[in-house]
């Protein structure tokens, strides 16, 4: 049996393939999951599109699709928050799927359920907490879990308007930045910030932790789904914007630290799964991290990710988790001598080869790397990658010799910061000495741990830059017409092929 997991008509849409047998809980074969703008070229493209699902229909036609939210509900609480009926037509999510020739059954999960299945059901835990954070998914703003015997079971549920995803992504937008995409740019820039000028000035006007000792509940005291452009318009230097931006990113680790500190003390197990969009946000993950045994983020956390999750809630079934790199593959080789030659020559060479990430970090298999050690390095690839110069890039690094270069938690989706010991790594270093580091072991890509190995035999250096391949404002490339594109525009040798000698 074919089921096809979909999440759009908002934002991030994906399409996730499974082949199981309904009546055989260890047959969920996940064949295939991708974010639709990939084929679109439309960054974060909410809509589905003719080549996703062309793509995805090479495994068989679908027999039934689950769907990663609840339309009903979704369109009470837009009429709740006074957007009146104007988009009760446009969660008619059967004739919505019509327009692409797709007219099988379709099943409905909630969305917060939805995420946290997608955590729950892909990760190596039998029981553990489940948390979930994200702007809004129907009125759910926050969700805490208990997951055990392949049932979650919700503790917790916080509602719109107080959302803290919404919080985030309103500030995201009032220092210049846009929002439900530029989140991440947001964190970045706390690092050259002094977070204590407008701390309390924001908790004040926005942020009241309820009640931290017994309750994880936190209140907003503005509805922010329009945004907080109206906060201090006087406050427009680049020194204010990233000092915003650094008080914003504490008051967040202060918020998780109290989510995670009572979902703690109400879950005997020591594993934690974090979901959610908010879970993309590496630096406040490393905060927690310390306070359980295990943690388990899936590669996609957010609302792409529900493509995935929709399938494993609606048939409460746990898969062993194939990996992240589920997309559009480029068949070939991993053209690891010709990349590492690049690299020895020029310093920075594209790779796209095998099958696609699935999630917003390429991780060697769409990636532009580069070597980490040269003082202009980063300039160079901010420059190709038309994004700020300030930004930094992440590190990939052989996992048996993360030690030597990093100290505090790793992992190999990009999920964690930890401090950078070594300051011949410039390139890869954010402006408070930390990096998120990718740690790629034996088990992980084959092609791109070989080219790390002979990296290292070549340099003796066991960590690459690792970036992904595509320029700002641009989704990841997919294909290798993609990849020649880029390469031709952009000035940059992109491999996608060992050469036949």
């Amino acid at each position: 049996m074919i089921t096809w997991g979909i999440s759009a008509n908002s934002h991030d849409a994906s399409l996730a393939v499974f082949n199981h047998q309904p009546w055989n809980q260890g047959s969920m074969e996940l064949l295939y999951a991708s974010h639709s703008e990939r084929y679109s070229g439309v960054k974060n493209d909410p809509h589905l599109n003719d080549k996703l699902i062309q793509y995805g229909r090479q495994w068989g036609e679908p027999d039934e699709i689950i769907w990663y939210e609840k339309p009903f509900v979704k369109t009470l609480r837009q009429i709740k928050a006074g957007q009146g009926l104007k988009y009760f037509f446009k969660n008619n999510i059967r004739s919505y799927l019509r327009r692409y020739d797709l007219s099988v059954p379709v099943r409905f999960v909630s969305h917060h359920f939805a995420h946290g299945a997608a955590g729950y059901y892909s990760s190596p835990f039998d029981k553990a907490c489940v948390v979930v954070i994200d702007s809004i998914g129907e009125f759910e703003t926050l969700t805490i879990w208990n997951a055990r015997e392949n049932k979650l079971k919700k503790q917790y549920t916080q509602s719109y308007p107080h959302s803290v995803g919404l919080w985030y992504s309103a500030f995201t937008q009032r220092i210049g930045l846009k929002p439900q995409e530029d989140e991440y740019i947001l964190m970045g820039m706390a690092a050259y910030g002094d977070p204590m000028r407008f701390y309390k000035d924001i908790m004040d006007e926005f942020i009241d932790i309820v009640d931290a000792d017994n309750s994880p509940r936190i209140k907003i005291k503005h509805n922010l789904h329009r945004g907080c452009l109206w906060w201090r318009p006087d406050l427009n230097s680049p020194q204010d914007l990233m000092d915003i931006a650094a008080a914003v990113q504490a008051i967040y680790e202060q918020i998780l630290q109290t989510i995670s500190g009572w979902a703690r003390r109400q879950s005997p197990s020591g594993n934690l799964v974090l979901m959610g969009g908010c879970a993309l946000n590496c630096a406040a993950n490393s905060v927690i991290y310390k306070d359980w045994d295990n943690v388990w983020i899936m590669p996609n956390p957010g609302d792409s990710g529900n493509a995935v999750g929709a399938v494993l809630g609606y048939y409460e079934t746990k898969i062993n988790w194939p990996g992240p790199y589920l997309g559009h593959n480029i068949e070939g080789e991993y053209p690891v001598e010709e990349v590492l030659q690049e690299l020895l020559t020029n310093g920075i060479c594209g790779v796209a080869n095998g099958r696609a990430e699935f999630g917003p970090r390429a991780l060697g298999h769409r990636s532009l790397l580069a070597d980490p050690r040269g003082e202009d390095i980063k300039d160079r690839v901010n420059n190709i990658k038309k994004r700020q110069l300030f930004r930094p890039f992440a590190p990939a690094c052989l996992a048996e010799d993360t030690d030597k270069y990093f100290t505090g938690p790793t992992g190999p989706y990009m999920q964690y910061v930890s401090n950078c010991t070594d300051p011949g790594l410039p390139a890869i270093t954010h402006g408070d000495g930390t990096s998120r580091v990718q740690t790629v072991s034996k088990y992980e890509s084959q092609g791109f741990r070989k080219l790390l190995e002979r990296w290292k035999e070549e340099t003796g250096c066991s960590v690459l830059l690792n970036t992904s391949l595509n320029i700002k404002g641009k989704p990841i490339v997919n294909t290798e017409q993609d990849a020649n594109d880029f390469a031709k525009y952009y000035g940059v040798k992109v491999c996608t092929a060992a050469v036949k000698t």
